[in-house]
């Protein structure tokens, strides 16, 4: 077992004068921009107002969607106006997917990777058959037009708290990937905001949009198996070389299509290597949270769920891991096993590269067990296994139910009634892989306060609830 990495102190550095010089803000072409109102929801009330008032004027010369065979595509004074940032492996996915839903318009598309904008915004406008997809190298061009509703944040972890932030207080309803930040500080840097400007937020942490997980979920909820005494979450253990990059492990100058500098934003500047960005930038602890942090997003969050733990977490943690060279280009815990403490005796197992620990969730009850990992049930009562659903006579508790992820975001900005996965839960199902990895980094047993979010008289751990700012950069 290697030194373990120092991953950052407390605190942010930078001041509000020096962000304000970074982050002036340039012309905004093509932008439409026009202020719909503020508060939720009104924006798009008012833009159908207008609409309306123009289609009653106009009627003559118009011909109706229906005429036109597009009765089922709303009208684009209907549609939600969706900005992409992060066009990277993940913002294409994501992209895919609000693609297929007829009640958005993607019409804007950010990043510091010049290759991927380009093929983002290709890939959009192809789609739509225009060029009404507009390209844009930094996000607070994205944030600045005010006829966009809502933003799809698909950046790598280091950036998720300052792009969210801003987001938020730009009166934006937010889809934002998993972990929900890289730090606990930052995790409730965002809820704040998301709180405070009252703003729509979907995790993707979209397994609980998946009828399998939902049924195991409510097999547990409902008391099935008992009293719950054990959980165990099973997640990947290594490292995946997942843009097949690995080999490029020593330093460079950045291509000339990637804005270096930008990409690496609020973290400490390191020198470019190859290795080190486009979706391996996991590896290593200046800009992700390894394996652990990748998955605790799903599994834990479905743990959550099964017990009612959304707002809930561990009292005591204790963690043990297996770390690379501090300064090794890929430093990210390559196997680890943390137990944790729940209320009502409740204990958790967190594994990576333990194979006594099966990928996915498992809960063990005092009458019965239930297992679920993507397209895979297994249950003491093999009856069970053969629901699609749970059927309706079992179901006292009736969890949410959503069967497209994207969909339940889309619908809850015309709600405003909270989505399947908001800010709040998926702070609380991360908040177990921010923990366990402290314990590991510290050697030790730590507490954790679930009311006052802090970790008790222990200086040493506290450090590691945030992360110093690369000045200027700073959440404000």
């Amino acid at each position: 077992m290697s030194q373990k990495p120092t991953i950052g102190t407390l605190g942010e550095s930078g001041s509000s004068s020096g962000e304000q010089s970074h982050f002036i803000t340039r012309p905004v072409a093509g932008s439409g921009a026009a202020d719909h109102g503020a508060g939720p929801g009104s924006r798009l009330s008012r833009r159908r107002f207008l609409a309306a008032s123009a289609a009653t004027l106009a009627l003559p010369s118009l011909l109706s969607s229906r005429a036109l065979g597009l009765a089922d595509v709303p009208p684009p004074s209907e549609r939600i106006s969706l900005g992409i940032i992060g066009c990277g492996g993940m913002g294409t996915g994501n992209t895919q997917s609000f693609l297929r839903e007829k009640g958005c318009q993607i019409v804007a598309a950010c990043d510091v990777d010049q290759t991927h904008l380009a093929d983002l915004t290709k890939l959009v406008n192809t789609h739509y058959g225009n060029s009404g997809c507009k390209a844009y190298t930094h996000f607070r061009e994205v944030l600045a037009r005010r006829d966009i509703d809502a933003v799809v944040l698909s950046v790598p972890d280091h950036w998720h708290a300052v792009a969210a932030v801003e987001a938020a207080r730009q009166k934006k309803d937010i889809y934002g990937e998993k972990p929900l930040a890289r730090t606990i500080a930052e995790q409730q840097a965002i809820v704040r905001a998301v709180q405070q400007n009252q703003r729509i937020w979907q995790t993707g942490s979209w397994q609980r949009s998946v009828p399998l997980f939902r049924k195991a979920a409510e097999i547990i909820r409902n008391g099935m198996i008992g009293k719950v005494t054990r959980i165990e979450v099973g997640l990947p253990a290594g490292h995946n070389d997942s843009g097949k990059s690995g080999q490029y492990k020593t330093p460079s100058a950045p291509p000339p299509e990637l804005d270096y500098d930008t990409w690496i934003g609020p973290s400490k500047m390191m020198p470019y290597i190859r290795a080190r960005i486009h979706k391996n930038w996991r590896w290593n602890y200046n800009t992700g949270g390894g394996q652990l942090m990748d998955w605790i997003g799903h599994h834990c969050d479905i743990a959550h769920w099964g017990c009612d733990l959304d707002r809930s977490g561990p009292s005591e943690i204790e963690g043990r891991g297996e770390f690379p060279a501090e300064d090794a280009v890929w430093n990210t815990c390559t196997k680890y096993f943390i137990e944790l403490k729940y209320p009502g005796d409740i204990k958790m197992v967190i594994a990576g590269g333990y194979p006594e620990i099966r990928s996915g969730v498992k809960w063990i009850g005092t009458d019965g067990w239930v297992y679920a990992d993507r397209g895979v049930f297994e249950a003491s009562n093999e009856e069970w296994r053969d629901y699609k659903d749970l059927p309706e006579e079992l179901r006292k508790v009736k969890l949410y139910q959503s069967n497209n992820h994207q969909k339940n975001f889309l619908d809850c900005v015309r709600s405003r009634q909270p989505a399947i996965t908001p800010a709040e839960t998926a702070h609380h199902s991360s908040i177990p892989g921010h923990l366990g990895l402290i314990s590991m980094l510290v050697g030790r047993k730590i507490k954790w306060d679930v009311a006052t979010e802090q970790i008790p008289d222990d200086p040493q751990a506290t450090k590691f609830l945030g992360r110093a700012y690369r000045p200027p950069w700073t959440l404000g």
